[in-house]
């Protein structure tokens, strides 16, 4: 019997092998040194029994994982990634990674670019936590005793970090489309108090876009400082076919005073790799320390000296400037023709779901993320059959997501009689893969099939 044909990637192996010769080229006038032994039998044993043990993920790769925010990274990415691992740079500082942290300027001054700005200062970090920490950090210090506002709707990070940097918080509602409201936000800024305003562009649950382009106007006459969370969707600037609201709210990115962007969702990265921005180089004055143990081979600027995490993996920064040469961040290129044949694919489930007399569908999707709610007499009903369904696709090898939203956010209070305030369980979709487009009718076909088997045993 021929063996399977492969489901992962191989063939960058071949590359990452060239790459890494090249590599090599580079340290041929060092004198032999001995390395641990990675082809004896214990070793291969013991990596192939890591290879058994990571079966039991979800395929997260596959266009037929289409629930949570997992988009696998580009083979460059990987490859680069590993080829970096030889060395193990430290973006701390330039002891740790000169052509690392070079790059990473490089990378992140690109990022910048797409955001319109000239001038910046900004870094990579672990992840949109991490990013958006040394934001309200930063926030904190250059409005002091101000409140964070958040939409309702917002990540729950927002809230948490300003508990740890003891900076207060307040939730602003969301509309019925998961959108900060803009009435609530000018209410309680009528009221005072107020030092930054966290607008998300891709939220978490829906995809939804706060209008920060109507955010920056309150700013003009209330003078509080704007941080735009689009650790989700903020690579959306460079695709077309948006709706004209959240056009107008990515068009206005280069008016914030700070940006967070996560790489390891849209930008094709491995985990962890987000980004913060800052409009106003100046706030690096933030950052000083006088460490006597740091690095002091160089009297040039360090990364170190503008980040609040020290040691960080120069591997993450090798890894995404190698993307964004072979994917340059350009409105019309490759990279965002990606974007939007994911949000192609949200728009054409969304659509079917619309038509369909077993589903109730929120709004039209702004990005890329789909919910949908399952027809019945009561939410908990609609809820319980959310449950089964997810729970069906799952057996049927379509992995797909749930999120507990606000019932107002469905128009048919998801065909059941929700309570005043209350929150339904539904069904999400995060279609961020290109490749969900060309899969979209097998995607279709199971979750119709799965809706059937538990709406019969019903």
């Amino acid at each position: 019997m021929p063996p399977a044909e492969p489901r992962l990637d191989h063939d960058s192996l071949r590359t990452l092998a060239a790459a890494l010769a090249r590599l090599d080229e580079g340290f041929a006038a060092l004198p032999e040194a001995a390395t641990p032994d990675a082809t004896g039998a214990d070793a291969e044993r013991v990596l192939l029994e890591a290879a058994e043990r990571l079966h039991d993920n979800f395929p997260y790769f596959h266009p037929l994982y289409a629930g949570q925010m997992l988009k696998p990274p580009h083979p460059v990415a990987r490859t680069a990634w590993a080829l970096a691992m030889w060395l193990n740079p430290n973006n701390h500082a330039l002891d740790g990674g000169r052509a690392s942290s070079a790059m990473e300027k490089e990378a992140v001054a690109q990022l910048a670019a797409m955001l319109g700005w000239r001038e910046h200062l900004g870094h990579l970090t672990g992840g949109g936590t991490m990013a958006n920490l040394e934001a309200l950090w930063i926030a904190g210090r250059e409005r002091e005793g101000g409140a964070i506002l958040a939409s309702s709707q917002a990540h729950y990070t927002h809230a948490r970090i300003s508990d740890v940097l003891r900076l207060p918080f307040e939730p602003i509602p969301a509309d019925a489309r998961g959108r900060m409201d803009l009435r609530a936000l000018e209410a309680r800024l009528a009221r005072g108090g107020v030092g930054t305003v966290v607008a998300t562009l891709g939220t978490t649950a829906t995809g939804s876009v706060d209008p920060l382009d109507g955010i920056l106007a309150l700013r003009d006459r209330h003078g509080f400082r704007v941080h735009a969370d689009a650790a989700y969707g903020g690579y959306f600037t460079l695709a077309g076919g948006l709706k004209p609201e959240a056009r107008r709210a990515f068009d206005a990115l280069a008016g914030a005073d700070s940006v967070v962007i996560d790489p390891h969702k849209h930008g094709l990265q491995p985990y962890g790799c987000g980004s913060v921005l800052f409009r106003d180089p100046a706030v690096g004055a933030h950052y000083r320390h006088d460490s006597p143990y740091t690095y002091f081979s160089s009297g040039d600027l360090h990364l170190g000296e503008i980040s609040l995490e020290c040691s960080r993996p120069g591997a993450a920064a090798v890894a995404l400037w190698a993307t964004q040469r072979l994917l340059p961040l350009v409105p019309g290129g490759a990279f965002a023709a990606g974007l939007e044949r994911g949000r192609a694919a949200a728009l054409e489930l969304h659509r079917r779901l619309a038509a369909d007399a077993r589903f109730v569908t929120a709004f039209e999707p702004e990005l890329d993320i789909v919910v949908w709610a399952v027809r019945a007499n009561s939410a908990a009903e609609s809820s319980r059959r959310a449950r089964a369904i997810f729970g069906a696709a799952a057996r049927d090898g379509l992995h797909l997501a749930l999120a507990e939203l606000p019932a107002g956010c469905f128009p048919t209070a998801a065909a059941g009689a929700a309570p005043e305030g209350g929150t339904l369980t539904c069904l999400r979709s995060v279609l961020m893969k290109p490749e969900h487009l060309d899969w979209l009718d097998e995607i279709w076909r199971r979750l119709s099939a799965a809706t059937d088997h538990e709406l019969g045993a019903a």
